[in-house]
């Protein structure tokens, strides 16, 4: 399997994954910052804010109401929209 393929597959997986498998897991930073600089650079954003509210979470000890979980969990789901987004650049040039 090419490196290309490998990787189709592992966006395809994140694509259709369900919810419960990606909650709790942080964003991460995996768009080419050469081909898509504006990708990369919101990506690098989302693992700020994500970093960000943890320490808030920290900071009052889980005490918000669910609401900084549920905020982590979309920044999450972001980072993935902006992965499938610089793939389907890739395949549509």
């Amino acid at each position: 399997m090419t490196k290309k393929n490998v990787l189709l597959s592992f966006v395809a997986f994140l694509a259709f994954a369900p919810p419960s498998l990606l909650i709790g897991q942080q964003p991460v930073q995996n768009v080419d910052a050469k081909k898509h600089p504006e990708l990369a650079s919101a990506q690098t954003s989302i693992v700020h804010a994500y970093q960000k509210i943890d320490a808030a979470q920290q900071a009052h000890r889980d005490q918000l109401g669910g609401h900084a979980q549920k905020a982590k969990e979309l920044l999450a789901q972001a980072a993935q929209e902006l992965t499938q987004a610089a793939v389907y650049a890739d395949h549509h040039r």
